[in-house]
């Protein structure tokens, strides 16, 4: 049964700001169904970075109580079975932001799509935020050009496919978003799944809910449908069914009880 926590955007504690996310983290250890789960930080795309990695072990270490390791694709060099032992032997795998496109480019050619396909399949809690919430999904709305080019337009990119929509995190926190998401969706078939940041999307096998650390931040619906445009909030809280969410005709009733 798939396990799976999207976080669109959020501080967890860079410097010496306080994390925005604690609910959110605090829910994927619940989801664990371990008191101190192990948890593997798969920092790819930002490329390992070091300020990021420290902020993140101190977030689910020191605060969270959790066992951290890191898996390193750019600073190291493991091979395809150490990669596959460390997944393995996780019971979270969060995946941090950054470029996407980069990153699913670097899973592929080392096998971390398969090894993260196997660990979806065995019950591991598999979540992120921004890149690390793309990933999950059949395709996303990304800002990978940006990293080269400031003035670059956001871009869809393709993810691993484990939930069947387009993801869009940083809603709320980036001007560009919105807009760019409705005109990506006229070319795009489905729904997409729009995250403000300091909200997530938890996916237990087919039912989902919208979760969020922070008052007004929100889960989405969104898509196009007879020529119009809809973006339709989640109810927070309560459960649904995935492919009712992930259904555009869903989107013109009520999702209670569904």
């Amino acid at each position: 049964m798939q396990r799976i926590v999207a976080v669109g955007g959020g501080n967890i504690g860079f410097g010496a700001a306080k994390s925005e996310v604690t609910p959110l983290s605090r829910e994927i250890i619940r989801l664990s169904g371990r008191k101190h789960p192990r948890v593997l930080f798969i920092p790819t795309a930002s490329l390992d970075d070091k300020a990021y990695v420290r902020a993140f072990q101190n977030h689910f270490g020191r605060e969270l109580g959790c066992p951290v390791e890191v898996l390193y694709l750019h600073r190291q060099h493991p091979d395809r079975r150490e990669i596959r032992a460390r997944i393995s032997l996780a019971d979270i795998l969060y995946v941090g932001g950054g470029n996407t496109f980069s990153m699913i480019w670097c899973w592929k050619s080392l096998g971390v799509d398969k090894f993260l396909g196997a660990a979806r399949d065995e019950g591991k809690v598999l979540c992120g935020t921004s890149a690390g919430a793309i990933c999950w999904f059949r395709r996303g709305n990304s800002d990978s050009r940006k990293f080269r080019n400031p003035e670059a337009k956001l871009i869809k990119v393709t993810g691993l496919g484990f939930i069947d929509a387009l993801a869009c995190p940083h809603y709320d926190a980036e001007k560009e978003r919105p807009p760019e998401l409705k005109a990506m969706m006229r070319k795009t078939t489905g729904v997409a799944i729009a995250l403000d940041n300091c909200a997530a999307l938890e996916v237990v096998g087919h039912r989902c809910r919208a979760l969020s650390s922070k008052p007004r931040a929100g889960v989405y619906r969104v898509y196009w449908s007879g020529g119009k445009y809809f973006q339709v909030k989640v109810p927070e809280g309560a459960w649904h069914s995935l492919s009712a969410v992930l259904t555009k005709d869903a989107g013109h009733r009520s999702l209670s009880g569904l």
